[in-house]
């Protein structure tokens, strides 16, 4: 979940850093405390929530804050949270995908609906844009880990689909269902990871003019500022 947010692989950060940060901490947490509730409490035993935990992390989330979401799985046992996908197209007819984690599904679906309408977009079924989308696992790691060479033999000894390198990490792609197994592989050979998603990576893009990027960038940021999203997908390409 590092970064929250993922539309044509470019973040846009808002606010003041110390808004930022707060909001960030406060969805990394969420994301533990219920990775700890559906499975074990220790890490090592529990996949997801060692991903969750790897990304808190990367974020620079203190040690403290990290145990308390895990002792709140145990505290809050009659708080039941549910993973929901929202689809749907943004200004400029962009796909858009949300995903968010909620205990209060008629809440979420009001607040996204809204934030919808008012950019002069709309909500729509599932399916109605995720077919724009391939669903992938997606293995996030900093570059000072490993070398671009090495990187490329591990993924592939770990049974990767793909492994791209850009300025700041390495990208390692694989099937949905794989992600975890490739992901304890590398772990054999890599301590830190920036973080493992499954995401939805688009297969075509809308390219977005300049005069049309704060229209689109204001959509996300407003999406992305509601406490139930966890992440939002787009196919849109902004134009630099």
């Amino acid at each position: 979940m590092a970064g929250h947010s993922h539309w044509a692989g470019i973040k846009h950060k808002k606010g003041k850093a110390d808004k930022q940060r707060s909001k960030i901490f406060s969805k990394l947490s969420k994301e533990i405390t219920v990775a700890a509730k559906l499975g074990d409490k220790d890490p090592s035993m529990n996949p997801r929530l060692r991903s969750a935990i790897q990304a808190a992390r990367s974020a620079n989330m203190p040690k403290d804050n990290i145990e308390r979401a895990i002792d709140k799985s145990s505290i809050n046992t009659e708080l039941n949270f549910e993973n929901l996908r929202y689809e749907g197209f943004g200004p400029e007819k962009v796909a858009v995908i949300v995903e968010t984690l909620t205990d209060n599904k008629n809440r979420t679906a009001s607040n996204i609906r809204t934030i919808f309408q008012k950019a002069g977009g709309s909500l729509g079924t599932q399916g109605s844009a995720s077919h724009n989308f391939n669903q992938k696992g997606i293995i996030k790691i900093d570059k000072k880990e490993v070398n671009n060479d090495r990187i490329f033999e591990l993924a592939i000894e770990a049974g990767a689909d793909e492994c791209k390198t850009n300025d700041e990490f390495h990208e390692i792609q694989c099937s949905v269902n794989e992600i975890y197994n490739v992901k304890k592989e590398l772990e054999k050979n890599i301590n830190n990871f920036i973080s493992t998603e499954i995401e939805w990576l688009p297969l075509n893009s809308v390219t977005i003019s300049k005069e049309k990027n704060e229209d689109l960038i204001n959509f996300f940021e407003t999406l992305e500022g509601d406490d139930d999203v966890q992440n939002i997908y787009s196919n849109a390409e902004f134009v630099k």
